[in-house]
């Protein structure tokens, strides 16, 4: 069997609130594997978000380990995780995070940008990934020229374009209707399938569940799993 692609060795993640800590991760333990797809279950402050910032190098543990490709994330420097996010891991944040100044094709293309991708290369991507998320004809329209579904859509585009080898997915469905919202999930499935990428879902729609090779349940903090 291959190395997975990140892992989490008894991670676990303190606040401190006044004189109290709390515990937003509980010694999770977790191991994800290049193609497969993971669905995080749990209801609002269950730790979905922060376990899924924790995959994503965007915050490290208070203490056990994040590994991805096998590398400890605490002896990487904050330049080289940066790089990694850009460069390796996909995000489809809660609140979109779409730039509103910027067209569709622009948001899609940011991470090449900051990634220093030469233009024709980036040209090119992009325009394959309109065609794929179905944005042809709208490719030039800002954020508030979208339908929140094409926003979506718009995000999931972003996430992929520098053919990350793991997407970490928060609540994508949240704001939509359950139609619309397994349309997006199927989208990032479908075009998780042509990069052969991890994919890791937070959800609590059961039909979102239904089409994930694996579910994790998340409870205060603390991960169970699988089923």
């Amino acid at each position: 069997m291959s190395s997975p692609v990140c892992r989490l060795a008894s991670a676990t993640v303190t606040f401190d609130e006044g004189p109290n800590k709390v515990v937003a991760v509980d010694r999770a333990t977790l191991a994800i594997s290049q193609g497969e797809s993971i669905g995080i279950v749990g209801p609002s402050g269950s730790g979905k978000t922060t376990l899924l910032n924790l995959l994503g190098a965007l915050k490290p543990p208070t203490s056990g380990e994040v590994f991805f490709q096998e590398e400890n994330l605490r002896d990487i420097e904050a330049g080289e995780r940066r790089r990694l996010r850009l460069s390796k891991i996909g995000f489809v944040f809660q609140q979109l995070r779409l730039i509103p100044t910027l067209t569709a094709v622009e948001n899609i293309g940011l991470p090449m940008v900051l990634s220093s991708v030469p233009s024709s290369l980036r040209r090119s991507k992009v325009s394959e990934l309109v065609t794929a998320v179905g944005l042809s004809g709208k490719e030039h329209r800002r954020p508030n020229q979208l339908s929140l579904g094409e926003q979506q859509r718009v995000a999931v585009a972003r996430a992929l374009v520098n053919d990350p080898l793991l997407v970490l997915a928060d609540e994508p469905t949240n704001q939509l209707d359950s139609s619309a919202g397994l349309q997006i999930v199927e989208l990032i499935l479908a075009l998780r399938r042509r990069l052969n990428a991890a994919v890791v879902i937070s959800t609590h729609d059961t039909k979102i569940c239904e089409r994930l090779d694996r579910i994790y349940n998340m409870w205060d903090g603390a991960l169970s799993g699988p089923s």
